[in-house]
């Protein structure tokens, strides 16, 4: 999958544009690169496309510890970072990307290949999110520009 239809899968499920969805796809793809050790992130960030690649990598920090988040905390960095209006959008957006990434690393229900190494890392509450993103395409209602 390449960046455009990337962007565009989440621009779809959460009826925004890809400006909109470019920028929320940054945010929650940071929140998650904090989330997972180094080697998980440096694994991740080998199955991106593109500019999306490059900017997962250009936030990396040698030694940097994992962000011990758990999903409240995480839908509402998202929320805070991305300016949405409350918790359900920032959760919503969550899940649409959550999904393509899924995509992108080949998992149809995010329990595949890396997608299951992303999974193995994250707090039960996390979990629930990323097997939520996986069950079907999440249908959102508008975000917030």
């Amino acid at each position: 999958m390449d960046e455009h239809t990337f962007l565009r899968e989440i621009a779809e499920a959460l009826r925004c544009d890809i400006p909109r969805a470019d920028g929320l796809a940054l945010v929650v793809m940071d929140e998650l690169r904090k989330r997972l050790t180094q080697k998980e992130a440096a694994d991740v960030a080998a199955q991106l496309p593109g500019r999306l690649k490059r900017d997962w990598l250009e936030q990396e920090r040698p030694g940097r510890a994992v962000l011990k988040t758990h999903a409240p905390e995480f839908v509402g960095r998202v929320r805070h970072r991305s300016g949405l209006p409350d918790d359900a959008e920032a959760e919503r957006a969550v899940l649409a990307v959550f999904h393509t990434l899924q995509h992108v690393l080949g998992s149809p229900s995010g329990k595949e290949g890396e997608a299951w190494d992303v999974f193995s890392q994250l707090p039960k509450d996390l979990k629930l999110l990323w097997l939520k993103a996986g069950e079907s395409h999440p249908v959102a209602s508008t975000v917030v520009p």
